[in-house]
């Protein structure tokens, strides 16, 4: 949706500033623009991607925690059993 919006209004501004250029600035211009779109998408994306990692790292840390959390949980558990089993 992003992209087709962008190339929509880059298309769109090619269109009005091609009025009264010659052709070969209008395809510089559009060059230009093509260029520009396609740095801004890069950014969108590795935007993206940093989040993603971002999230993904902290649901690896909380499911770590967790099972740290799990597995001492456990051994309290245990050590509670065998001392209540030894009276």
């Amino acid at each position: 949706m992003k992209i087709t919006t962008t190339l929509a209004v880059a298309a769109g501004l090619a269109a009005l500033s091609a009025c009264n250029q010659s052709p070969k600035e209008n395809v510089a211009d559009n060059i230009e623009a093509n260029a520009e779109n396609s740095a801004d998408m890069i950014e969108a994306n590795g935007a993206n991607v940093a989040d993603n990692i971002e999230a993904n790292s902290q649901n690896t840390a909380d499911a770590v925690r967790e099972a740290g959390d799990n597995a001492a949980d456990a051994v309290r558990d245990s050590a509670d059993n065998s001392t209540g089993n030894s009276h």
